[in-house]
């Protein structure tokens, strides 16, 4: 998907496209693929040669809302531990990271923390 508008969201898109360009996942070693909204963040384990969700995880499920005071940063690390965790139980210690043409700092990079810390190298 080609995007040539000039908007910010078009912007990410074009990034996405040429990190995906490079980066590949397996069933050894898959893409840990990052998406974050205005309001949540979301995390799969992602095997490029058969197209399946091997893991995932969000703030969306229970017991990781926002409304309990916490800051998004904090939730965005807690669904980088939660996936870390099922990549684990799965076998999955190795993962190549996709950032999804977002900026490694915020809630990307603590995602991103929190799974390496939880067990996961990339």
């Amino acid at each position: 998907m080609t995007t040539k508008g000039k908007t910010a969201v078009a912007a990410r898109q074009r990034r996405h496209e040429r990190v995906r360009a490079k980066v590949k996942g397996t069933a050894s070693r898959p893409r840990l693929c990052v998406f974050r909204s205005l309001s949540h963040i979301y995390a799969q384990l992602i095997d490029d040669d058969t197209g399946r969700t091997l893991a995932a995880a969000s703030d969306v499920e229970k017991g990781l809302a926002a409304g309990d005071g916490k800051k998004k940063r904090d939730i965005a690390g807690a669904v980088g531990e939660i996936v870390a965790q099922r990549a684990r139980e799965k076998g999955i210690e190795q993962v190549v990271f996709d950032r999804g043409g977002y900026r490694f700092h915020g809630r990307v990079k603590a995602l991103a923390e929190a799974a390496r810390k939880g067990g996961l190298r990339f």
